[in-house]
Order: C-alpha cells, then sequence, then structure tokens
C-alpha cells in the first residue's frame, strides 16, 4: 500500500513512518497544509504509477493551511485518493465536519496502531473504485437537502432542524430505500464511544419524523420492526411500512 501522510507533529509523524513502513508500506510524508496539498495532488496525477491502493492520512490541525480547508479543496477539484483524517478534536461535531467535507474516514488521537491499519486496509480496498464527489445537494422526493447551507426542505418549506438531525437526515438521504439498523446509525451519526444500549436513535427518528412527516399525507420515513429505518420517496414507498417509533 502507498501511504501519503500529512502529519506537522515530527513525533507522530515519525511513528507512524516507521511503523507503517515495517508493516511492508511506502510512506512519503508532509509536514505543513500547503505542502501536503501539492503531495496530495501529484499522488492524484501519478496514480497510475503508485497504483490503486493509496490512501492520505492527513492531520487535522497543520501550520498553513488546515486539514479541512485541504479535504475541502481536493474534493472540489474532483482528487478520489481515500482520505483518513486523523485529530485530537474527538467531538462528534469535528468528526461530522470532516467526513461532510470529504474525508472517508476520521481517527481520534491518541489512537491504537493495528486499528489504523484496519482502516488504513479498508480505505484502500474501497479506492480501487473511483469515489464520486458528492453532491451539494441530496433530493428525495420533494425533500431537499442542501449541503452547503446545511439546511432542508420538504414542499419547499425550510425544516427547523438540529445539527444532529441535519446529520441523520443526511446520512438517510445519502441512499434513499436503504435500511439503517440502529447501530449503523449509532456509529455514523453519534460515533462508536456512545452506548450501544441506548434509545437516542429512536427518539432523534421521531423528532425528524415529526419534522418531515406530520402534515403530509406520504410519510417518508418508515420503521421496520426489529431491524431498522428507512426514508425514500412516497412515490416508492411500500404500502404499511411505517410504524410507531
Amino acid at each position: 500500500m502507498n501511504i501519503f501522510v500529512i502529519e506537522d507533529d515530527p513525533r507522530i509523524a515519525d511513528f507512524l513512518s516507521r511503523g507503517l513502513r515495517a508493516e511492508g508500506h511506502r510512506v512519503e510524508v508532509a509536514s505543513t497544509g500547503p505542502e501536503g496539498l501539492e503531495l496530495a495532488r501529484r499522488v492524484a496525477r501519478e496514480r497510475n504509477v503508485h497504483g490503486p491502493s493509496c490512501v492520505l492520512v492527513l492531520d487535522l490541525m497543520l501550520p498553513g493551511m488546515s486539514g479541512l480547508e485541504i479535504c475541502q479543496t481536493l474534493r472540489a477539484e474532483g482528487v478520489a485518493l481515500p482520505i483518513l483524517m486523523l485529530s485530537a478534536l474527538g467531538a462528534v461535531e469535528d468528526r461530522v465536519a470532516g467526513l461532510r467535507l470529504g474525508a472517508d474516514d476520521y481517527l481520534a488521537k491518541p489512537f491504537d496502531f493495528d486499528e489504523l491499519l484496519a482502516r488504513l486496509e479498508s480505505l484502500s480496498r474501497r479506492g480501487r473504485e473511483v469515489v464520486p464527489v458528492a453532491s451539494a445537494r441530496l433530493v428525495v422526493g420533494d425533500l431537499v437537502f442542501d449541503r452547503e447551507r446545511m439546511q432542508a426542505s420538504r414542499s419547499g418549506q425550510i425544516l427547523a432542524l438540529t445539527a444532529r438531525e441535519l446529520a441523520l437526515l443526511e446520512l438517510m438521504m445519502s441512499a434513499p430505500g436503504r435500511l439503517f439498523s440502529r447501530e449503523r446509525i449509532l456509529s455514523n451519526v453519534w460515533g462508536a464511544s456512545e452506548d450501544p444500549l441506548t434509545n437516542v436513535v429512536d427518539v432523534y427518528i421521531r423528532r425528524l419524523r415529526s419534522k418531515i412527516d406530520d402534515g403530509h399525507a406520504d410519510p417518508m420515513i418508515h420503521t421496520v420492526r426489529g431491524l431498522g429505518y428507512r426514508l425514500e420517496s412516497p412515490a416508492v414507498s411500500p404500502t404499511g411500512q411505517r410504524s410507531a417509533g
């Protein structure tokens, strides 16, 4: 695997470089934001030389240009390199911001090296396929999610949604008709540290449903008892799928 590390902390950069090389991977390091951006652009241009197994490890806090800015710039330019973002900022809001700007995965510092390897291997497999640039708008029936404004509307009416409700809605609208288990929703929206026995997913689904479906003859959020939830256009919704939840 070809791993390109953008990290300004010399201790972490050296640890990653030595550890990844010991595992048999090729590693190249950049230590500033502008230097990292040029490295990523070069890798994207020369990907036929490096091969498809290329992954970018990107620190969030960098001198000259932040990791978020680099990620956003690369995605805007159509660069589809898999990106694993590293940061000492492990709050949900920080992870969500990184993922929304185009990162494929997010790992908080301090991290376990074996977990880092597993995530890089997963991203490498995923990176063998071309990753399309995320659309600025998600549209399912008359429901619209504007990623740039972080605003949602149904039938032209703006929905008053909290940041967490927006994250939940964006996840479900990203794959209309897909069944999302409570565990998958919890992991994607709240993070792996959240108590798996909590009922927070059910609570937020009820809140989201009340704001999206109330007042409309055709519901969009459906509960599949014992399995999870799906969101789909009323035009294709199966009869009787919605249940209390």
